[in-house]
């Protein structure tokens, strides 16, 4: 693992609670030093402060989420929550506020990781929307979706439920590892909302995400087609020669 804070003694905290749950604990006081440590060490999660000279936590957050899949936690203060959110949409999958018991923040730690390696599971299909968890890839048709991390694990969640409404709530503590959030149902509205429109880009894309009324969200249990040429995938016009 690895911990990110400009402060040695919050620094010193936070890696011996992890210690004692077995983790080996890298450490980093800037962003520059933990990108370099992540180029060269396979870490399970990265442990964020938000507030840090140079390159704050929400910068490096997305720096790190543009070439890994590692799951992020922030520490924040209880004035923070806009930057919660920010980072949240930016890819973290957690976050814990200040003040906090040493003890929370390796629980959560354990749960992230448990659920990231948990999540690396078999292709779904839904219709002709092919979800790769391993690799990270989404394709509807022939056409390639390309998806910053939170919207790839949303599409995935949602897969993963297809043919069962999820609340926002639902989506919050499932896709974003957030019980609650102040502003919470907005960041569940924005991502949805920028995920569908990347599957509305595709043929036959509008089809993948449903708004219930007072319910919620669903990706609806459509048979999966047959692989080939689909007419829908085929450019506009007669063909050449």
């Amino acid at each position: 693992m690895l911990v990110v804070d400009d402060e040695p003694q919050m620094t010193i905290i936070i890696e011996y609670a992890l210690q004692t749950q077995g983790f080996t604990v890298l450490t980093a006081s800037d962003g520059a030093t933990a990108l370099n440590l992540l180029r060269t060490h396979a870490v399970d999660l990265v442990v964020l402060d938000v507030m840090m000279p140079a390159m704050d936590g929400i910068t490096l957050c997305g720096r790190i989420r543009s070439r890994s899949d590692v799951p992020v936690m922030l520490l924040t203060a209880l004035s923070q929550h806009d930057d919660v959110i920010v980072g949240l949409e930016n890819g973290a999958d957690d976050y814990v506020t200040k003040p906090f018991h040493p003890r929370e923040v390796a629980l959560r730690a354990q749960a992230l990781v448990r659920r990231h390696r948990r999540g690396s599971g078999a292709v779904m299909r839904v219709g002709r929307l092919v979800i790769d968890p391993v690799t990270q890839s989404a394709t509807l048709g022939r056409h390639r979706l390309d998806l910053p991390f939170t919207e790839f694990k949303l599409l995935t969640h949602l897969a993963s439920r297809r043919g069962v409404p999820q609340s926002w709530r639902d989506l919050l503590r499932e896709v974003w590892g957030a019980a609650d959030l102040l502003g919470g149902r907005d960041v569940v509205k924005s991502t949805v909302y920028r995920l569908r429109s990347r599957l509305a880009g595709a043929p036959g894309g509008s089809a993948y995400i449903h708004t219930l009324r007072g319910v919620g969200y669903l990706m609806p249990d459509l048979p999966v087609e047959a692989r080939g040429v689909d007419p829908a995938d085929e450019p506009d016009g007669p063909s050449a020669g």
